[in-house]
């Protein structure tokens, strides 16, 4: 249960987490999370992949920054899946990553 609840926290990023109105003073969590347009998190039919798909808006935060900062909760995802039995994907825009 606890592999579940890491995967559902940990790639929750979605632009309606930014609380602040005011774009010029975002710092890179503000700019990661609202540049992220859309995000879905499936497992496939096989139940031996979750997939964490993440559609960007480039002209606010980069890939970049969102590695800078999510990185370790990746590794995370990845170690929660395994404990689950499954690999962990992540697809930003399309792009496989991990």
């Amino acid at each position: 249960m606890a592999a579940a609840l890491i995967l559902a926290d940990k790639s929750d990023v979605r632009r309606n987490r930014v609380r602040n109105n005011d774009m010029s003073t975002f710092d890179i969590h503000d700019r990661v999370n609202y540049s992220v347009k859309k995000s879905e998190l499936k497992i496939n039919e096989a139940h031996t992949i979750i997939k964490l798909k993440l559609f960007v808006d480039t002209h606010y935060g980069s890939v970049m920054d969102y590695f800078e900062i999510f990185m370790q909760r990746m590794m995370l995802c990845r170690k929660a899946a395994e404990k689950l039995g499954l690999q962990f994907k992540l697809m930003i825009n399309e792009q496989q990553l991990i």
